[in-house]
């Protein structure tokens, strides 16, 4: 069994430290602000070490990819795919400086026993942009890295295992799904919700998900890029106070990591987390 929805017991996750992250690519709204200067690489392998450490506190067993000197953004695990219950979606990159990230990971997925079910060969899909609405419904942003074509891909692909694709369009400048809405619960949504399209909307009600609703400005925080560790957990950024606090009113435990370099190449929790393994409550 590998990955069964988006928010139940959360048990292994594939992570790669920045080992040879020292700038920010600008290829996002967030990156592009630190492009011109070096990032703090001893701070940032420490936030890395501390979002491993908290992941293991949670039970959760985190296995590394390496890190290699073309890859420097590979720490951000979740964009090369997508995993589900029968294997795992390839993807493909749309942004030059991250294409060498499919081959290594494609090889790690090989070493870890994950079969390839799907792959992404003529359009776009990165990760970020994949999200569980339930255990046979998928939603997959069509916002900056992902496009019709690789949505269409992975429907068809996808159709013959029972799942049901839904494509999500939205500003480019939110780069990924993740970045403007997350699963916490299994009836708990996190979101910017006036970015995102009426029938989406629509299809989180009829799934009876509450969506706590936050503002555009919270994207680019990282706010809504939270990861769900399941049995009510979620794992979170420190000092996003105010969407912390409205999960934690929910019924929800936060669980706060403190992280601000690595943030700045573009990526949060979410980004940098690559579920390889979620088992029924």
């Amino acid at each position: 069994m590998f990955v069964i929805n988006g928010t139940s017991t959360l048990k292994k996750v594939l992570m790669s430290p920045p080992t040879f992250l020292k700038q920010a690519a600008p290829i996002n709204a967030i990156s592009v602000q630190y492009a011109d200067r070096l990032l703090d690489q001893k701070k940032m392998l420490k936030e890395y070490a501390s979002l491993v450490s908290a992941y293991q506190a949670a039970g959760v067993e985190v296995v590394e990819q390496p890190a290699f000197a073309d890859t420097p953004n590979a720490v951000f695990a979740r964009d090369f795919g997508g995993c589900v219950r029968e294997g795992y979606i390839l993807g493909r990159f749309k942004k030059e400086i991250r294409l060498a990230e499919r081959d290594n990971y494609e090889q790690k997925m090989l070493e870890l026993g994950i079969p390839k079910i799907a792959e992404v060969t003529r359009g776009y899909f990165e990760g970020g942009d994949f999200a569980f609405i339930d255990e046979t419904t998928i939603a997959i942003g069509q916002i900056d890295r992902s496009d019709a074509q690789g949505i269409e891909e992975i429907q068809t692909q996808l159709e013959s295992y029972g799942y049901s694709v839904y494509a999500v369009p939205a500003n480019p400048d939110y780069l990924n799904l993740d970045m403007c809405f997350n699963l916490v619960a299994p009836k708990i949504a996190i979101a910017y919700t006036a970015g995102l399209p009426d029938d989406f909307l629509a299809l989180l009600d009829q799934k009876g998900i509450a969506v706590i609703s936050g503002s555009e400005a919270m994207i680019y925080q990282h706010g809504y890029n939270v990861q769900a560790l399941g049995n009510g957990r979620v794992l979170s950024l420190a000092q996003n106070k105010a969407i912390n606090s409205a999960m934690y009113e929910l019924g929800l435990e936060v669980i706060e990591v403190e992280i601000t370099e690595l943030l700045k190449a573009g990526g949060g929790i979410h980004c940098m987390t690559f579920p390889l393994e979620r088992v029924a409550e």
